[in-house]
């Protein structure tokens, strides 16, 4: 039936919408009459076609960067479904069958043919996903973006749509007026320019125009007897006789409507799929991110993507240090001590010391492992730790294990919303933390059924909405348990977020395995030693060595809560040997060291060994550090979330080096290969490896001990593993004569000046030996390729205003550098991470001093 007044012919779109060239856009008439408005970049003799579908309420304007970055060889088609965009109003009501029916009819006019990678966002997902049924024998992938072919179960924004699809309500809000059209926008992040925003209205300015999209409303099926719920379900049904073709999926992980509950259900549908998840994008995901490039680039690997070797090569030998065979399983060390009433481990509150033998974990662990187990925890189930470390995040970590699951670790220094974003991504099945962890994921829905550390009453396990505590579970007797395979994943830690969103990086448990063993021999770690861990990523250590360990007293999150008092306590509760701390933490060791008695003084002065990572470590510290402790060596290992340790340096190597550009972090340990990306003029890496003396490039690393991968971050594990078997760790620096690696800043960081690219340690170093100097950064103003270098200052003496420095205080800056200051200012305090407290953040500082030298701010970053 159609309605009089809502049919219009099909148009071309105005000229000057941003980003869109007016020679892409063709009129189709199709076999039944019916022109539709197309995008198409029409090469001569395409490989191959990219075949777009939009959602609703956009059109094809929502793939315009996609037709503007394809290869020449490379066609690109995005359609505006019939009703939407600028293609024809028929006036008729097309239900989901029906749109898949036009495209069928519409690629055919178009003479698609051959192979065709189908692209589908919102409800053009199941649109695309059927015509990909319709034309498996030409298909060669499927994409889609923030989308549904089911609605797994409710959620905020289907309840949304739901209220939406009311008469009323539906004809006020997506046909009388532009609400419906312009909340799509709002749900970018960040928000489009109001020339792109206006781009995505223009084929909606009337009511009659926008009939489609009321409708389009009216065909979502949360009725199981709604007309098309029989098609969608047709749809899902053949899925899985889609299994031999790749799949992509891209996904905003801010959308409100179609939220990580889909992905979950997609990635349950398409088993075989890589997902790129993008935490800070919308609903509009290629509007908010680089999504052409990564569908492009995963394109490129089509053709080879079951071939591909791991590791190249690439012409640097493997370490002759490299290990083979089976390693000890991570559950060895403690059940060969079961019997052992040593310490196993300890923990400092309140001046109280909770202990734990080697015998007592090894029970805990046993009882708490069957009862996950009994509890419904199965292998390959994911499970949040956010618990303390010490007794109970050990237990919980190695009963995880035990059973098979994969452990998430999340950094309680990320904050409310930094946790957020990593717990959505991981999606874990269970929960494990204490009263304040829960609350937090009360009060914030973070995903996964609530484990309690301790037993909870009634009325506050109702309130937080735990279903059982480790506690309650221990009591299980389920018999043998599902021990992992070497290649079974193990964990998912996050980065710390100090240069963009934090990443989930995958560790199957042979590599934490190697990890173990690669410190053990690096630091000739025996059974007799005793480890005080105050530091977060190696409160976990101890137990994985079979050596007895300790958390001091301090907030594990803020390293400079750490006092000498509070260390030495520690060393002293374990007759410890081994002190691993941050250079945050060790700084204030430092500062509060006078505050010791005789007899903590003594304890601090049996410890063997000190090791500090995290973030570079001066000298200077390292020498009060040993002070402190003077028996101890003193050791800086150089890693990264992704693989640790890389290289090693001590203090007194240190000590017998001239200063150099960069910081010196040290020869790479047995069994790790280093090689370095030279720097192009864009201050990118390039492809090709050299291990040659002194020159500057991106860091690459190769070890048995490497991170698996990125989670769910199919283009960002596929960029830093190039070539494949490497890890491109986004440091910059180089070799010496010696071997040694010199760290120069981060790739982020580098000044792309019109001379060439400026990296910024070697500068600081020299700034910061200035007694006017506390510490500073450098960063780059301009254009990418025309920038000028910028000095950031924290003065030695405080200041309360951020701007400009004085002119004795930049001219004695550009007299100490060798190149060219366009600008130097001060702040009261750098801003810095929050894991380490020592990183500082470099990119911030970027976009603040940019801002004041063209006028526009002053306050502080």
């Amino acid at each position: 039936m159609v309605i009089p007044g809502s049919s219009a012919a099909a148009e071309l779109p105005p000229d000057d919408l941003p980003g869109l060239a007016p020679e892409w856009s063709r009129l189709v008439t199709v076999a039944d009459g019916v022109t539709w408005h197309v995008l198409d970049t029409a090469p001569v003799d395409p490989e191959r076609t990219i075949l777009c579908v939009h959602g609703n309420p956009t059109w094809s304007y929502l793939w315009r960067d996609l037709l503007a970055a394809a290869p020449t060889d490379v066609r690109v088609v995005a359609v505006d479904q019939l009703e939407m965009g600028f293609s024809e109003r028929t006036g008729r009501r097309r239900r989901l069958a029906d749109r898949i029916d036009d495209l069928s009819a519409l690629t055919a006019a178009l003479g698609i043919e051959g192979r065709v990678v189908t692209v589908g966002h919102d409800w053009g997902g199941p649109v695309s996903v059927g015509w990909a049924v319709q034309h498996v024998a030409q298909l060669e992938g499927i994409v889609l973006m923030n989308t549904a072919v089911d609605q797994p179960e409710p959620t905020p924004g289907a309840t949304l749509l739901r209220l939406a699809q009311a008469a009323p309500l539906r004809r006020l809000l997506c046909q009388r007026t532009p609400w419906f059209v312009r909340g799509a926008t709002a749900l970018s992040r960040p928000r489009p320019a109001a020339a792109v925003r206006r781009g995505y209205e223009s084929p909606y300015l009337a009511a009659h125009r926008r009939k489609g999209i009321a409708d389009f409303v009216a065909d979502i099926p949360f009725r199981s007897d709604h007309p098309t719920a029989a098609t969608l379900a047709e749809i899902a049904a053949f899925i899985p006789q889609l299994a031999d073709v790749p799949a992509l999926l891209v996904w905003g992980g801010k959308d409100p409507i179609f939220n990580d509950v889909y992905l979950r259900d997609l990635q349950r549908r398409f088993p075989a799929a890589v997902t790129h998840r993008l935490a800070g994008a919308g609903h509009l995901v290629p509007e908010d991110a680089d999504v052409a490039g990564v569908v492009l680039r995963w394109m490129e690997e089509l053709p080879d993507r079951r071939t591909r070797p791991v590791d190249e090569g690439h012409g640097i030998p493997a370490s002759a240090h490299s290990a083979t065979g089976q390693r000890r399983r991570v559950w060895l060390a403690l059940q060969e001590r079961a019997e052992d009433e040593d310490l196993a481990i300890a923990e400092i509150a309140d001046g109280e010391v909770r202990r734990a033998s080697f015998a007592e974990l090894e029970r805990r662990v046993t009882e708490v492992a069957a009862g996950l187990l009994s509890h419904g925890v199965c292998p390959g189930d994911r499970v949040a730790l956010l618990v303390e470390p010490g007794i109970d995040l050990a237990a919980a970590l190695h009963a995880v294990w035990r059973v098979g699951g994969v452990a998430v670790f999340v950094d309680a220094g990320l904050g409310g919303r930094g946790i957020s974003s990593a717990l959505a991504s991981a999606a874990p099945r269970f929960l494990i933390g204490g009263v304040k962890a829960l609350a937090a994921a009360t009060a914030m829905r973070w995903p996964g059924e609530r484990i309690s550390v301790t037993e909870l009453a009634a009325p506050l396990r109702r309130t937080l909405r735990s279903a059982a505590s480790l506690t309650g579970l221990r009591d299980a007797d389920v018999g043998p348990l599902p021990l992992p395979a070497p290649d079974d994943i193990a964990a998912v830690a996050f980065t710390s977020g100090a240069t963009g969103p934090a990443k989930g990086v995958r560790y199957k448990h042979r590599q934490v395995e190697a990890q173990r063993d690669a410190l053990m021999q690096l630091y000739g770690i025996q059974p007799s030693d005793r480890l005080v861990a105050a530091f977060a990523p190696f409160a976990l250590y101890g137990p994985l060595m079979g050596i007895a360990s300790i958390v001091p007293d301090m907030d594990i999150t803020a390293p400079a809560t750490l006092t000498a008092t509070k260390l030495a306590e520690a060393v002293s509760a374990i007759d410890a040997t081994l002190v691993f701390a941050s250079p945050a933490a060790l700084r204030n060791v430092v500062a509060t060291a006078g505050e010791v008695t005789l007899d903590q003084r003594a304890a601090l002065h049996r410890v063997r060994l000190v090791l500090s990572a995290g973030a570079p470590v001066d000298r200077s510290l390292l020498r009060s550090v040993r002070r402190v402790l003077p028996a101890a060596r003193i050791h800086t290992p150089y890693g990264m979330t992704e693989v640790l340790p890389v290289a090693d340096v001590s203090l007194e190597e240190l000590e017998q080096l001239e200063a150099g550009r960069g910081v010196c972090v040290g020869r790479p340990v047995d069994g790790v290969d280093l090689a370095i990306a030279p720097l192009d003029a864009p201050g990118t890496g390039g492809v090709e490896l050299v291990t040659d003396p002194d020159v500057t490039g991106e860091v690459c690393v190769r070890a048995e001990h490497m991170r698996d991968g990125y989670d769910q971050l199919w283009a960002t594990e596929l960029a830093a593993s190039s070539p494949p078997g490497w890890h491109r760790t986004g440091d910059v620096g180089h070799l010496d004569a010696h071997g040694r690696l010199w760290i120069e800043g981060r790739l982020a960081h580098v000044v792309t000046t019109a001379a060439g690219p400026v990296t910024p340690v070697p500068i600081e170093q020299t700034i910061n030996a200035q007694d006017e100097v506390m510490r500073s950064a450098v960063v780059g103003v301009g254009p990418s390729g025309a920038q000028v270098v910028a000095v950031v200052v924290e003065p030695a003496m405080p200041v309360r205003v951020s701007g400009l420095a004085d002119l004795d205080l930049a001219d004695a800056i550009r007299g100490e550098t060798e190149v060219d200051v366009a600008a130097v200012l001060v702040v009261p305090e750098l801003p810095v991470d929050i894991r380490h407290n020592s990183k500082i953040d470099r990119i911030a500082l970027a976009s603040w001093a940019s801002e004041v030298c063209a006028g526009l701010r002053s306050a502080a970053p």
